[in-house]
């Protein structure tokens, strides 16, 4: 006869397992003995071992209890079905992983490859990380807000990378994020800018749009970039007054 300890030793669990098991049910207690002891026979031992194994195997301690007094043909058929949820539980899991590692990437998982090409070029160009993720978040709010626009968004991005006067100036302005407001470089760039803007209406018939260009959601970051913005809507609209007023 078995202590309750040994009984724990014996199928390699801890005694508040054997009581847990106790209180669902899975293990009769024995009364106590003459000397107030609980004393367990082998074959608690060999049902306790059998419950731990099932527990251990992942089944519901709630169907552990039928499975131990279930017939050799009823036990294996209740197996399978456990095998078949774990199988599905796996496959789950397998799924959830492979979201996981997707978002890592972040881009792949919310954009279309069109867009992903478009930030992958941009840093073969040279742009900075944290320029190419603000234009990740605006391409998100884009495809959330106005999906019917982005085809054609996409195809003025790599129209506008393809020319390389355009290409340099967004280079410019990425770099010249962290400039003081008051540095004179922003001067030029201002005038580089601008000229773009003209020339590109000139060309096309219709305004640049510089903020969607070189900003999106850029201005609200860069106190630099606040300032080159300004001044190009003051210009544009002193221009937009002097074509009124001729």
């Amino acid at each position: 006869m078995l202590t309750i300890s040994q009984l724990a030793k014996a199928a390699g669990v801890t005694v508040r397992t054997v009581r847990h098991y106790h209180h669902f049910g899975l293990l009769p207690e024995p009364e106590r003995d003459s000397s107030g002891y609980r004393r367990y026979s082998a074959q608690a031992a060999v049902d306790l071992i059998r419950i731990r194994t099932l527990a251990d195997a992942g089944v519901p301690l709630a169907r552990i209890d039928a499975l131990l007094h279930a017939q050799p043909a009823e036990f294996a058929s209740a197996i399978a079905d456990i095998d078949a949820a774990l199988q599905r539980k796996i496959d789950q899991l397998s799924a959830y992983r492979r979201r996981i590692a997707e978002l890592a990437g972040g881009e792949e998982l919310v954009l279309p490859p069109a867009v992903v090409a478009i930030l992958d070029r941009m840093r073969h160009l040279g742009v900075s990380e944290r320029r190419v993720r603000l234009e990740r978040d605006s391409w998100i709010l884009i495809q959330a807000l106005d999906p019917d626009s982005m085809p054609g968004r996409i195809r003025d991005k790599n129209a506008r990378f393809d020319d390389p006067e355009t290409t340099r100036l967004y280079l410019a302005c990425d770099q010249a994020v962290e400039w003081d407001p008051g540095d004179p470089r922003l001067d030029r760039l201002i005038d580089e800018l601008d000229a773009w803007e003209i020339r590109h209406e000139r060309d096309s018939g219709r305004p640049g749009n510089l903020r969607l260009v070189f900003s999106r959601i850029f201005d609200e970051a860069s106190p630099a970039w606040q300032r080159i913005l300004s001044a190009l809507a003051h210009r544009a609209e002193q221009r937009r007054t002097a074509g009124h007023g001729g």
